[in-house]
């Protein structure tokens, strides 16, 4: 398989303008973390039902208690992962392959990196492998 080199990169100021929006959305991302382990990782078990009397907890309500906290944990492990994409897509900017498809080498559009700014492929591409 001969693979092509990228027609063109995207320019000095697009980059930067690109660098901009991760360090923004990566803040709203540890902002978010940071909520979400705060909400499940501070609270008692009590405090997350709102419940305020002395009386015990039926089983069902803390079954359910802890379904929300191990699915808030979920959504933190989630997000931390997305900080990784960040973090690689810092990388990509300053190696000069930000914005470059990983698997054909073609431009990722600049509109799905606008959306997507850690993108690893352009669309049709990342439509082929999940199709897979």
């Amino acid at each position: 398989m001969i693979k092509k080199k990228p027609a063109k990169k995207l320019s000095k100021k697009e980059l930067n303008d690109f660098r901009k929006l991760l360090v923004l959305r990566k803040e709203q991302l540890l902002e978010q973390i940071k909520h979400l382990s705060e909400d499940t990782l501070k609270k008692t078990q009590k405090d997350a039902s709102g419940d305020i009397s002395g009386y015990t907890y039926h089983m069902a309500d803390v079954a359910t208690d802890s379904y929300d906290r191990e699915f808030s944990m979920g959504l933190a492990s989630s997000e931390r992962q997305l900080l990784y994409e960040f973090d690689d897509a810092m990388k990509k900017i300053e190696d000069g392959t930000f914005g470059v498809c990983e698997d054909c080498k073609d431009l990722i559009s600049k509109s799905r990196l606008k959306v997507v700014p850690y993108a690893r492929m352009c669309i049709k591409c990342q439509e082929k492998k999940e199709k897979r």
